[in-house]
Parts: C-alpha cells; sequence; structure tokens
C-alpha cells in the first residue's frame, strides 16, 4: 500500500473539516424535527470524520513540522486571529464532544442537551474555520515548508 504523499495531507484534512461540518448541520437539521436516527447517524459520522482528521492532522505535522504563513500586511493579523481562536477552541472541543457523544450513547438526554448547545456551535467554528486557515495557508498564500 503506498502512503499518502505527506504534502496531501492538509488538502484531505480541510475537506475532512468540511464533511465534518456539512454533518454537523445536518445533525442539528434533524434533531430540531425529531428525527433522532439520522441525528445520532450524523453525529457519529461527524465523530468518526473528526477522528480521522486528527489522525492525520497528528501525522502530517509529527513528519512535516510547522509551516509558515507568507501572507503580508493587513492579512497576517487576521490570520493569526483567526488561527489562534481556531486553535485554542480545537482543543477545548475534544473533551466536550467526547462529554456529550457519551451523555447521548448512555442515555442522559437531559444533561446531552445542555452541553450539546455549547458543543456544537464551538465544533461548528472549529471545522468551518479549519477550512479557512487551510485556504489561506496552502491556496490563496505560499506556504514556506521546513527546510
Amino acid at each position: 500500500m503506498t502512503p499518502i504523499p505527506l504534502r496531501s495531507i492538509p488538502k484531505i484534512d480541510a475537506t475532512l473539516n468540511a464533511i465534518c461540518a456539512v454533518f454537523l448541520v445536518c445533525g442539528y437539521f434533524f434533531i430540531r424535527r425529531r428525527k433522532i436516527a439520522w441525528h445520532r447517524a450524523c453525529m457519529i459520522t461527524a465523530f468518526g470524520v473528526s477522528i480521522a482528521f486528527l489522525v492525520l492532522y497528528l501525522y502530517f505535522h509529527d513528519h512535516a513540522g510547522v509551516i509558515r504563513f507568507s501572507g503580508q500586511g493587513w492579512i497576517r493579523p487576521v490570520y493569526f486571529t483567526l488561527l489562534v481562536s481556531h486553535t485554542i477552541l480545537a482543543a477545548a472541543i475534544v473533551p466536550l464532544v467526547l462529554i456529550t457523544l457519551w451523555r447521548a450513547l448512555s442515555e442522559r438526554f437531559d444533561k446531552h442537551r445542555v452541553i450539546a448547545r455549547w458543543t456544537l456551535p464551538i465544533w461548528l467554528y472549529v471545522s468551518v474555520t479549519g477550512v479557512v486557515v487551510y485556504w489561506l495557508l496552502y491556496v490563496k498564500y505560499t506556504p514556506i515548508w521546513p527546510a
């Protein structure tokens, strides 16, 4: 089996983030219409996609190192503000998702609902900003790869 080329992983990760965002929105749509089985399927799929993202993300940064942003001028503080908020919330979302998922699978729906109201918007923000960070770093501007 041929390994995935290292420079392809950021695009795959951005795609996984976008797919996760779609499943999160669909999951929200279904729960608002009391389609619980569809909601569950969407949220578990979003979780699985996020796990695949995390594995590839950690593998990539373990092997590629830090990729530097080349944008100059006004976009630089915009990019880094977005990146910092994305990174902090990405770290925070891990325990939130695990607790939210555990409460749902344990059928503690009253407690699930309370935390899900926080988890969903943060998880959605992290997924969408992940795509934006990818686009700015790898598409709009030329990334600076380690030597």
